[in-house]
């Protein structure tokens, strides 16, 4: 059967008031919180709290803050990732962030799954009191070289390519292949990124 944490990273239902699940939200909340109450000056404060709610990340990663993430131990970043203001993790299952990847503001990832039939969604109550529901979800992976803009939202089961650019509000419900502008509520392919989009060429058309 497995624990109710292996099961939650594998994707199946699982009991979210189980008791080390419970644990581990508490110490990623607290963590969150203690990194929300630092200031930028205090770098070498927020860099210990931020690697130990992220133990596995590259060299150079940065969050502005206020930050809000449900384990971190379940996310996985490479180097230089950088998220703006209000950066929200729901890290039920793994997430996977490639290097070079850039969070606007207010941007938010989210693996888990509630049930669609709403009498499954309903709470129930163990023997001793405790209220839980079913849950579950998919994992998250984001490629490197990516700028996800501002109010972006990252559902369940989602993997994002290389080299992609994410608009502004989009939502993004499905896979967005490498080297894509997506942008759209749901998200959706726009067109090919290419060398006609570099900057230093429209510079010298100007």
């Amino acid at each position: 059967m497995g624990t109710e944490k292996e099961k939650m990273l594998q994707g199946k239902i699982y009991d979210p008031s189980d008791e080390e699940l419970v644990r581990l939200r508490q110490v990623a909340h607290r963590l969150s919180k203690q990194y929300n109450d630092t200031c930028e000056e205090e770098e070498e404060k927020r860099k210990k709290l931020i690697v130990q709610l992220i133990p596995e990340q590259g060299e150079g990663c940065y969050f502005q803050g206020p930050i809000y993430f449900d384990y971190g131990v379940f996310t996985r970043l490479g180097n230089n990732v950088y998220a703006n203001f209000n950066f929200t993790m729901l890290d039920t299952c793994p997430v996977t962030i490639g290097s070079n990847v850039y969070f606007g503001p207010n941007c938010t990832v989210a693996t888990p799954i509630h049930p669609m039939l709403g009498q499954e969604r309903l709470f129930k109550q163990k023997p001793d009191g405790t209220v839980y529901d079913d849950e579950y979800g998919k994992a998250v992976t984001i490629g490197s070289n990516c700028w996800i803009a501002s109010n972006v939202v990252i559902c369940a089961g989602v993997r994002i390519g290389d080299n992609c650019v994410i608009g502004a509000g989009s939502v993004v419900t499905k896979d967005i292949p490498p080297d894509s502008f997506a942008a759209g509520s749901p998200c959706r392919v726009i067109r090919a990124i290419t060398e006609a989009d570099s900057i230093k060429l429209k510079q010298e058309l100007w």
